[in-house]
């Protein structure tokens, strides 16, 4: 508001006619208005935090702080099970690990479908 209608309005003046907004049409269509196509290129660029997860355990914290160089943790998975593999804390794959020019990787065995994906979201 400006300090003249400020003023008026403070003197008992009527305040001035509020002016419509006009907002383009939204569309359930996520590709309307682009011919159908979906330009993913805004999204390619954000970092995420890919993650494998070899087993998990359960320890008491008097068991975890008698933990040392050399100790042993017993994981919940056999030798030979895969590994899940989880992009910002979401399973999306199951994989094996192999060794690639002396580092070691994942080869993907089993991907989650998209579908699955948000079934276990809800």
């Amino acid at each position: 508001m400006s300090t003249e209608g400020a003023a008026a309005a403070s003197a008992g003046a009527a305040p001035a006619e509020a002016q419509a907004t006009a907002f383009a049409n939204l569309s359930a269509d996520p590709g309307a208005g682009t011919g159908g196509d979906i330009n993913l290129d805004v999204v390619l660029d954000i970092p995420v935090t890919l993650s494998m997860e070899v087993g998990r355990s359960k320890l008491s914290i008097r068991n975890l702080l008698q933990l040392n160089q050399g100790s042993v943790v017993e994981l919940d998975r056999a030798t030979g099970e895969p590994l899940d593999v989880y992009v910002n804390g979401t399973l999306v794959a199951h994989g094996e690990v192999v060794v690639v020019n002396e580092k070691f990787g994942i080869r993907l065995t089993d991907v989650i479908s998209p579908a699955e994906r948000i079934r276990k979201l809800r």
